[in-house]
């Protein structure tokens, strides 16, 4: 017999996991070399390139992070309902997939075009706001609620790992708030060179992002631990 599909879910789960965080452990690595003063211009171009490069794994695994999850919960219910009725079906499903992958490809456009469709940049912005409201109050419910959704498994362990994943978005956003000056001051930096504002700009915008980058590597890591030990589930 072959492995149960739900098995394969889980893998898929597991594989964006691993290129979430080690995707952001290359974006990060790279990052550093683009803000070495005493490299060319040229190899600094070169290496934001890697960054930008590796930085479309972890976009990818934060979308698809959410209708694998809704997918694995889905196999395993535990009686949950919303509104009276069992809370996933397949149309449910399969709505959660077409919704991921609209939102994965505004994601993954505005990546490539470098936000040159500034529709699409307010598209993709719209949406992870809004999946991060959704997210909150369904978090904080599952949390606070004696019986979350009819569930009496003790699914708190699911709610704050929802949890962490709404931080982890919300840390995206702010990753991208702080990166505002960077663009137009490493175009400086490749029209006229180096100077110390458009350096001090550059090392501004980059390490302005640590405390979010850092907060991202937090929250997945406790996702997964989460996920793997669930803890105080009555299964």
């Amino acid at each position: 017999m072959g492995p149960h599909p739900h098995g394969w879910w889980i893998l898929l789960h597991v594989v964006l996991f691993v290129f979430w965080v080690g995707g952001d452990l290359g974006v990060f690595y790279s990052s550093r070399y683009v803000l070495r003063p005493d490299l060319t211009p040229a190899a600094r171009s070169a290496a934001l390139q890697i960054m930008s490069g590796l930085d479309l794994g972890p976009k990818i695994c934060l979308v698809l992070f959410l209708p694998s999850g809704l997918t694995l919960m889905a196999l395993e219910p535990h009686g949950a309902e919303l509104f009276g009725a069992p809370a996933f079906g397949l149309w449910q499903i399969v709505l959660a997939w077409a919704f991921s992958l609209a939102w994965l490809a505004a994601t993954i456009v505005d990546h490539r075009t470098h936000g040159r469709f500034p529709w699409v940049r307010r598209a993709d912005w719209a949406i992870r706001i809004a999946v991060a409201a959704g997210l909150s109050v369904a978090a904080a419910y599952t949390l606070l609620a004696d019986t979350p959704f009819g569930v009496t498994t003790n699914p708190r362990w699911l709610g704050a790992k929802v949890a962490l994943y709404t931080i982890a978005l919300l840390c995206g956003l702010g990753i991208r708030l702080t990166l505002r000056p960077f663009g137009p001051a490493f175009g400086a930096l490749m029209a006229g060179g180096s100077t110390p504002e458009i350096e001090r700009t550059l090392k501004r915008s980059v390490d302005g992002c640590l405390p979010y980058v850092f907060g991202i590597w937090a929250a997945v890591l406790s996702t997964g631990a989460l996920g793997i030990f669930k803890p105080g589930a009555d299964l």
